[in-house]
């Protein structure tokens, strides 16, 4: 869930679960991806588009709601695509261009948040329907052979990468820390 700061939407809370202390690779690795995407969530919880929409410094279009569109486009690529071998374009560019995702300047919370959630559920499907960590595809883009491990751990990468910038953004916005 989240939330949104307007007259017309009631405010919600992010859950957030803590990944477990034990447990097989293939949990940790779930939870550590949930975790993840929820500190996303919450970065951006009770903020407006408007809030959402600001830019980190111009002439940079880094915002929290461009890093929603953008792990969007690393869920649906590194999943769907890669993963589960499916033939479509990028959510925000048909022509491949992950960059236009960090442009979110016409953006609002529902389309990338709908988006968002959207090739979460494809990831958690594909995921889970996987016989194990060692499924290997082809990654024609890099003409190399990837397990759904590597997949994984490099989501997970991405996600703490840019819950970092989330941080600054946050803070930039309004002066919140920490989650």
């Amino acid at each position: 869930m989240t939330t949104e700061r307007t007259e017309h939407t009631e405010r919600k809370t992010v859950e957030r679960t803590a990944p477990p202390l034990t447990g097989g690779e293939r949990e940790t690795l779930r939870a550590y991806l949930d975790f993840h995407r929820a500190t996303l969530a919450m970065k951006c919880e009770g903020l407006t588009d408007e809030e959402l929409r600001r830019r980190s410094m111009p002439p940079s279009t880094l915002s929290l709601l461009g890093l929603v569109r953008h792990m969007a486009e690393v869920e649906r690529t590194w999943f769907r695509k890669v993963i589960n071998g499916e033939d479509i374009p990028l959510v925000w560019s048909d022509e491949g261009d992950y960059q236009m995702a960090y442009d979110a300047r016409t953006s609002t919370r529902a389309e990338a948040f709908d988006a968002w959630q959207a090739e979460v559920e494809h990831a958690r499907r594909i995921e889970a329907a996987a016989e194990s960590l060692d499924v290997t595809v082809h990654a024609a883009r890099w003409g190399e052979d990837v397990s759904l491990r590597l997949v994984m751990f490099h989501v997970l990468h991405e996600y703490a990468r840019h819950n970092g910038h989330a941080d600054f953004l946050r803070e930039g916005v309004d002066g919140t820390v920490g989650v």
